[in-house]
């Protein structure tokens, strides 16, 4: 990558989270930042603590190959987002449109496409490198 890239990349990254910033203190609907300051700290205490290091122990040891490791971190991911309304979903029936989705339905769908995904992936890995496919680098040739 060259550098001005990574220069307007990284400008764009500044930019964006400097317009998150005012937004997040200049929002009516937030009365005390510090509580958001709370949830941020304990999310990257979750996240770092136990939610990385959980992942990669249960990807390095069971998992085999980056298709599936891949898949799995997808998958984790889509589950950590969507628990909480799967969990609450009809939980509230004097108010029907708090939750107003099958979130289970859908969550479940983001799983089955995400692994369709994954699987179409590691087939085309798999018929790209099959042996005698012709696919493959030509051996070097030794200068010497």
């Amino acid at each position: 990558m060259t550098a001005w890239l990574r220069g307007a990349v990284l400008a764009a990254g500044l930019a964006l989270t400097g317009f998150g910033l005012y937004g997040l203190l200049n929002d009516v609907h937030i009365t005390d930042p510090w509580d958001v300051l709370a949830w941020v700290v304990g999310g990257l205490v979750v996240h770092d603590g136990l939610w990385l290091p959980l992942l990669c122990l249960f990807g390095s040891s069971l998992a085999r190959g980056p298709v599936l490791r891949g898949w799995l971190i997808v998958a984790a991911s889509a589950t950590a987002i969507a628990l909480p309304a799967v969990l609450r979903a009809g939980a509230d029936d004097a108010n029907p449109t708090v939750l107003p989705l099958p979130y289970q339905r859908n969550w479940l769908l983001v799983l089955a496409a995400s692994a369709v995904l994954a699987l179409l992936v590691a087939l085309v890995r798999r018929w790209r490198h099959r042996p005698g496919s012709g696919s493959g680098r030509a051996p070097r040739e030794d200068p010497s």
